[in-house]
């Protein structure tokens, strides 16, 4: 994997379709973790518990499990509700394991033609586990893939890794294995050219640990309103530079049903939605839809592809 550093002042004009300043994409992250791990090894569940302790992996943790749980069997149903009531789509990342034992829910987001991407085998294993072992994570990734397109019913796109946890491998491997886009990288506000082994380029489409529900509320301990103000604060700044500048961007929030889908947290999906929908300048895409849009107008000409 290699991508070249362009300072944003150095980059060509990011001109979204119609018109669009920023891109939007809402991802609701379908995790399945197992029970227990053959395994003593602290387990670990790629996020924080709400009881605080780490147990061995062969030991079963039941007020976390449950706890994430609740999102597979209420908070999910409820954020579903709210992205139709507002009639604004999510992209949805899904665990392989999640497809095998939670197909409600996977049948559910494609009966409401939500973007899916796969993310993972399961969310209690890293490809970190094989960093050193570009074999073992290809036979996890191409396992994922399978179970994928035997549920989708159609080859995948994109990846996501649990914990965003790939390793120097990875890009590669997804480029291989025919892919379009890879959403791990953390460093960007706009999507830009991965170069690969395999001569196969990969669109970087930039997830974030900090627009994140896990981080506003766990991590930092705010309630609804300060979540709002988190998201309203990132759109209103990133839209602003997009008008200013002329480039688009792109805004993402990761979001988990077990979290934002509780009761006393719903709010600030539903707030922010109501928000961002006041605005006419806004691509509410998939990644998919970007990903290929960035090929198909911009990659050729891209500060990355004229270096190489």
């Amino acid at each position: 994997m290699h991508y070249d550093f362009i300072p944003q002042p150095e980059r060509e004009k990011l001109v979204f379709p119609n018109g669009k300043t920023i891109a939007v994409i809402l991802t609701t992250n379908l995790e399945y973790w197992d029970k227990e791990r053959d395994d003593p090894a602290p387990y670990y569940p790629g996020g924080p518990g709400i009881v605080g302790g780490t147990l061995p992996g062969n030991v079963y943790d039941n007020p976390n499990w449950t706890w994430r749980e609740y999102g597979q069997r209420v908070g999910v149903w409820r954020m579903f509700d709210v992205f139709e009531a507002e009639g604004i789509p999510t992209s949805c990342t899904m665990n392989a394991k999640m497809a095998l034992e939670r197909r409600p829910v996977i049948e559910a987001a494609m009966a409401r033609g939500y973007e899916i991407v796969p993310h993972n085998f399961v969310q209690t294993d890293l490809l970190t586990d094989f960093a050193h072992d570009k074999d073992a994570e290809r036979a996890v990734i191409r396992e994922t893939l399978k179970v994928y397109r035997d549920v989708v019913g159609k080859p995948a796109r994109g990846w996501l890794s649990s914990s965003l946890r790939s390793t120097l491998n990875t890009a590669d491997i997804l480029a291989e294995e025919g892919l379009t886009f890879f959403t791990d990288l953390l460093n960007d506000d706009q999507p830009y050219l991965i170069n690969t082994e395999c001569g196969r380029d990969l669109v970087s489409i930039s997830y974030t640990s900090e627009v994140n529900d896990f981080t506003v509320f766990m991590r930092q301990g705010m309630d609804v309103d300060g979540a709002i103000k988190v998201f309203k604060e990132q759109f209103d700044w990133l839209r602003g530079e997009a008008i200013t500048q002329g480039s688009g961007r792109v805004m993402n929030i990761g979001l988990h049903p077990h979290v934002v889908g509780q009761p006393f947290r719903i709010r600030a999906l539903r707030d922010f939605l109501r928000y961002v929908k006041q605005f006419d300048d806004i691509w509410f895409c998939s990644r998919e839809e970007l990903a290929d849009w960035y090929l198909d107008h911009c990659a050729q000409g891209a500060p990355e592809k004229r270096a190489v």
